[in-house]
């Protein structure tokens, strides 16, 4: 816990007391965790495995984010003692750390450090959210792809090969497309070395996908943690 920006600066007592207040579940895949409209009791910390975060509205559903270790969800509705405006599943087997919201805001209260690490883990989720709809907005179905393949390549160790991290269908609702669309942008980006089979993506020539997704630092750089 102590990696996580959001908790570097609070001082060994309160961090302790938070801690200590915690519980460390683990979960089988496909349990939703938390649902819109629920009142915020818990900040939800993944340890391991992976969390699809999603909506619904008139009988259609999205993705919205997957939350990988070690990474937390929805601070805002935490801190604000609000209703959730996404629900939560889990894609894998997962454990997660739930820190009751009430700890969450003494402490904030409480700890000046705290205070100062919640507004900027805030500001950085708002500045992704930023990135993430001018994505959606500025590039085509075959682009977002590209675009999120390149960073999936890099961060799995830049072999050349990809490894999904869930469904296809769960992928094309997070990059804002139908499972038809991506399957277009798929066989699009053949021309461009990329190869699908299941769940393993190979890309066997990485600049010229690159030269096609034209990667934009003001989309594609992430903040530093």
């Amino acid at each position: 816990m102590r990696d996580l920006t959001l908790f570097r600066s609070l001082g060994d007592e309160a961090f302790a007391q938070l801690m200590d207040a915690a519980y460390l579940q683990r979960f089988p895949p496909g349990v939703v965790l938390i649902s819109e409209n629920e009142r915020a009791d818990f900040l939800h910390v993944v340890v391991e495995g992976t969390v699809e975060m999603f909506a619904t509205s008139h009988g259609r559903e999205t993705t919205i984010e997957l939350i990988r270790p070690v990474g937390l969800f929805l601070l805002a509705a935490v801190l604000k003692d609000q209703i959730y405006l996404q629900s939560a599943r889990t894609l894998a087997k997962s454990q997660l750390l739930l820190i009751p919201a009430e700890k969450v805001r003494m402490a904030m209260e409480r700890e000046l450090p705290f205070m100062r690490a919640i507004v900027m883990e805030l500001a950085s989720d708002y500045r992704s959210t930023i990135r993430d709809l001018k994505s959606l907005k500025l590039r085509t179905s075959a682009e977002r792809l590209a675009n999120w393949l390149l960073r999936a390549e890099a961060e799995q160790g830049g072999s050349g090969q990809i490894e999904l991290p869930c469904e296809k269908r769960t992928l094309a609702a997070r990059l804002g497309m139908t499972p038809e669309n991506l399957s277009r942008a798929f066989a699009s980006l053949s021309a461009y070395g990329v190869q699908s089979k299941g769940s393993i993506v190979a890309i066997s020539d990485l600049s010229r996908l690159s030269d096609f997704a034209a990667p934009d630092p003001l989309i594609d750089e992430r903040d530093p943690s």
